[in-house]
This record gives structure tokens, C-alpha cells and sequence, in this order.
């Protein structure tokens, strides 16, 4: 094979939680009378990272209220309105096609590590999963760090990176590896392109690429 890791990242990848984001900050920006998000294709235009600087795209105001106090406030309501999103369309199906092909898969998230393995064991996927990466915080920062130490520890491996952020992109170069964007998730397929590597339509045609 080509390869011999399947990367993939969690959020809005794995885990269909681009509408539980939109209502979860929606609710932060009424309590405080700013404009919420209209639809799930304008998010997916202006979300971005660092998450701090699209927290003040939308008009949050870390002078009154810092970053580190909104961030628990929209983990909480995140929680709540996650409770019941599922899978993106044909992950499992994807993890058992690609444990079939002999090829290890692994998750790297900027979600924090304790909340990322409730949600990979509530989801059933965590069986397909060879090792899960996440921070120590809750604040979403980067996690290219995470990155950097895993292929110290695996120099060997051929890595195939499974994201739906720009940010993957730039944790697949982190990684030295290929990248493949899927456009479902939290940023639109425009601002996806721009990387410059293929973007898809369908987690399942990662199984192609993987070939």
C-alpha cells in the first residue's frame, strides 16, 4: 500500500458536529446581542483558526470577557447540543474498508483528550482506532505540537491525513504527509481548494486515495 497511517481528524471528519458548533455559539452571541450565524454555509465561510480570531470575527470582545472564560461557557453548551449528532456518512464503513487494508488509523484533534474518547466510544468507532491524540485543554488551540511529537516517535510511517480544515492541511505538512479535505464539514469547499490538495464530497472516498 501507499500508505501505512490514515490520519484523521475528529471534528466535523468523524464526528457530525458543525450544527451543535453553530447553535452552541449562536446562543453565546444572542445572550449578548450580536448577530448570530445564519446558516451552516456562511459558518463554514468564516470559521477558522485560531479559534480566538474567529471568536472576534463574529464580535466577541475578549476586553470584557477573555477567551479563556468564553471557552468552558461554549464547551458546556457544545455538550448539550452534541448529545445526539452522530457519524459523518460512511466513517464506519471507511474505518472497517481501511482495517481491511492492513493500513493503522489514528486521530488527531484539537479537542480536549478525556472528552475525544467519550466521544469516539459513544460513536462506535473507537475499535478501529490505533491511537488517539488530543490536548490537555479545552481550548482548541493548534495541534501541530501533537504532530510534531508523533512523527518523531514514528519516522517510518506513510501518512495519509483525512481532515475538514485548513488546519489539517497545515498539520499534514507538520506530519510530511499527503492530505485530503472533506467539504462537509466546518469550512466550505472554496476555502478548502486553496490548499491545493483534493477535496472530497464523501468520506468514503478516502478508501481511493488510500490506494
Amino acid at each position: 500500500m501507499k500508505y501505512t497511517h490514515l490520519m484523521w481528524d475528529f471534528n466535523g471528519t468523524i464526528f457530525d458536529d458543525a450544527e451543535a458548533g453553530i447553535k452552541s455559539v449562536n446562543k453565546m452571541l444572542c445572550e449578548r446581542g450580536l448577530a448570530p450565524i445564519p446558516s451552516k454555509e456562511r459558518y463554514q465561510e468564516i470559521f477558522d483558526f485560531p479559534i480566538e480570531d474567529y471568536y472576534r470575527s463574529l464580535g466577541f470582545d475578549f476586553d470584557k470577557e477573555p477567551y479563556e472564560v468564553l471557552a468552558p461557557i461554549w464547551v458546556d453548551l457544545y455538550n448539550m447540543n452534541a448529545e445526539n449528532a452522530g457519524t459523518c456518512e460512511g466513517v464506519k464503513d471507511t474505518m472497517e474498508k481501511v482495517r481491511e487494508l492492513g493500513i493503522e488509523q489514528s486521530v488527531l484533534s484539537a479537542c480536549e483528550l478525556g472528552m475525544l474518547n467519550r466521544y469516539l466510544k459513544k460513536l462506535g468507532v473507537r475499535e478501529y482506532i490505533n491511537e488517539v491524540m488530543g490536548l490537555d485543554n479545552i481550548h482548541a488551540r493548534s495541534k501541530l505540537a501533537l504532530a510534531y511529537e508523533w512523527i518523531e516517535k514514528n519516522p517510518d510511517a506513510r501518512v495519509l491525513m483525512l481532515g475538514d480544515t485548513t488546519h489539517d492541511f497545515e498539520t499534514a505538512e507538520a506530519l510530511g504527509a499527503d492530505c485530503v479535505l472533506y467539504a462537509g464539514g466546518h469550512q466550505s469547499r472554496a476555502k478548502l481548494q486553496k490548499c491545493g490538495c483534493p477535496v472530497i464530497d464523501n468520506i468514503c472516498e478516502i478508501v481511493d486515495h488510500l490506494k
